[in-house]
C-alpha cells in the first residue's frame, strides 16, 4: 500500500527570490477526478509522465500511488480528460538532509508559492529553512486540485 506523508508551508517571497537555487523543472498538472474523498492526477514534465491516485486527505498522510508512464500519453490524457489543470515549475532543494520541493505556480495561480516535505511518519522532526514561514498543511485551499477549480488569484 502506498502512503504519503506530507507537509506543506508558506515561504517568505523576499528571501526565497534571495536563495541560490537549482534550475526548477516545469509541470503541467491535470485533474481526470477531484471529490473529497480522492483524486486521479496526470503530470507531465518535458521527458516524463505520471499517473497518480490519492485518497482522503486526514492530517498529513494519503494514500498514494504513482505510476510513471509515457510523457506523449501524459499529454494526451491532460488534452482529452483533464477537468481542471494547472502549471508550475518546481526546485527540488536539499536542507538538513531532507528534499524539499517548492512549487512556484503560474497561469492564475501566480504570486502562490508552496514549499513541501514528504516524511516517514507524522511525528518525525526536521528543520525549517528560514525561507519557510506559516504551515498550510490541513488549509484545503492550499490543496493542488483546489487551485485547479479556486485559483489562488480569486482569493487574494
Amino acid at each position: 500500500m502506498g502512503k504519503e506523508i506530507e507537509r506543506k508551508f508558506l515561504i517568505d517571497q523576499q528571501k526565497w527570490d534571495n536563495l541560490n537555487k537549482p534550475e526548477g523543472k516545469l509541470f503541467r498538472q491535470g485533474y481526470l477526478l477531484t471529490d473529497k474523498d480522492k483524486t486521479i492526477r496526470v503530470r507531465a514534465t518535458e521527458t516524463k509522465g505520471f499517473l497518480t491516485i490519492k485518497g482522503l486527505t486526514v492530517g498529513a498522510s494519503r494514500l498514494e500511488y504513482e505510476y510513471e508512464i509515457p510523457v506523449a500519453e501524459a499529454n494526451e490524457l491532460l488534452d482529452n480528460f483533464s477537468v481542471s489543470e494547472l502549471s508550475k515549475t518546481r526546485y527540488e532543494i536539499q536542507f538538513h538532509g531532507k528534499l524539499w520541493e517548492v512549487d512556484v505556480f503560474a497561469g492564475d495561480n501566480e504570486g502562490l508559492v508552496i514549499a513541501e516535505i514528504e516524511l516517514e511518519s507524522e511525528d518525525e522532526t526536521f528543520d525549517l529553512p528560514d525561507w519557510v514561514t506559516k504551515e498550510v498543511t490541513e488549509e484545503a485551499k492550499y490543496y493542488n486540485a483546489n487551485l485547479t477549480v479556486r485559483p489562488f488569484k480569486d482569493w487574494v
